[in-house]
């Protein structure tokens, strides 16, 4: 969708005290790259760069006020949409998307679990503090996912959500057709859990399988990439690009991001947001 303005992006998503994910960083993402963030907080998160230590959900009715109000008078030109907490805001965010009356880009990132701290060079690990009750999981699966332009899980969420092992590239293409079934137009599957020096993320629509690979960045400052991909690649579409297309620059601007990585934290520290090359 071509857009001659600023790019509007809603963000849908929980709070990072630690500002190295969630609501924080892509409120970063969309302005480093030149769009106009808004935002309808899911949840507030007591956490740093060594983890989560509370989480305080707010209200479903009260997340999707903020969504139709800002909806109402700004608009958006994409949506995107991460930690989610339990079914009542799942099915809450579902019904203010289900009004859309104009083409909303809509980009989900299945959070489900925050990452552990892991030793550096390692990729990270999932096994944190649940960010998506296990009753809720349904209900994404079946409401939110099929209105989805494009989701996004890492490996443990597709794991969780087709309950098939995923180890090989070829498991995350299985991975990647499985939940293209539940309804989405596309998916982006993330492969950083795998291990190896190359960091693939697989790309499938009902057409066509896209492959993505870089090289992988050894650093434990590396909290925050989802979120920081998949506001990217809201803000793309937002901006007038294909999928395909949106991917490749979200990747590139997460890869910048990594390498400048301002140190922080003692466990998995931010990415450097503020790019300015």
């Amino acid at each position: 969708m071509a857009n001659t303005k600023q790019p509007r992006i809603l963000v849908v998503a929980g709070s990072d005290s630690g500002g190295g994910a969630g609501i924080q960083a892509d409120i970063k993402t969309i302005t480093v790259l030149g769009g106009y963030a808004m935002t309808a907080v899911t949840a507030l998160t007591a956490q740093n760069t060594e983890g989560v230590e509370a989480v305080m959900p707010v209200p479903g009715e009260f997340v999707a006020r903020q969504m139709s109000i800002v909806l109402d008078d700004i608009g958006a030109d994409a949506i995107k949409i991460g930690m989610l907490a339990n079914e009542e805001i799942v099915e809450a965010v579902a019904g203010v998307l289900e009004k859309l009356s104009k083409k909303t880009f809509i980009v989900l990132d299945t959070v489900m679990v925050a990452t552990q701290a892991t030793p550096e060079a390692s990729p990270r690990r999932e096994g944190g503090h649940a960010l998506l009750e296990e009753s809720a999981i349904e209900a994404l699966k079946t409401k939110l996912v099929p209105l989805a332009d494009v989701i996004t899980p890492n490996i443990p969420e597709a794991e969780v959500l087709t309950r098939q092992a995923i180890k090989t590239v070829a498991d995350m293409k299985v991975a990647a057709q499985a939940l293209l079934k539940l309804g989405p137009k596309a998916v982006l599957m993330k492969g950083g859990h795998l291990e190896g020096d190359e960091v693939i993320d697989v790309l499938v629509t009902p057409d066509k399988e896209t492959i993505f690979q870089s090289g992988r960045i050894k650093t434990r400052h590396n909290h925050g990439t989802g979120c920081t991909l998949a506001s990217a690649v809201a803000y793309q579409l937002a901006s007038g690009l294909s999928l395909e297309k949106a991917v490749e620059k979200a990747r590139e601007y997460v890869l910048k991001a990594l390498r400048s990585a301002p140190g922080f934290g003692k466990g998995n520290g931010p990415l450097g947001h503020n790019l300015t090359d």
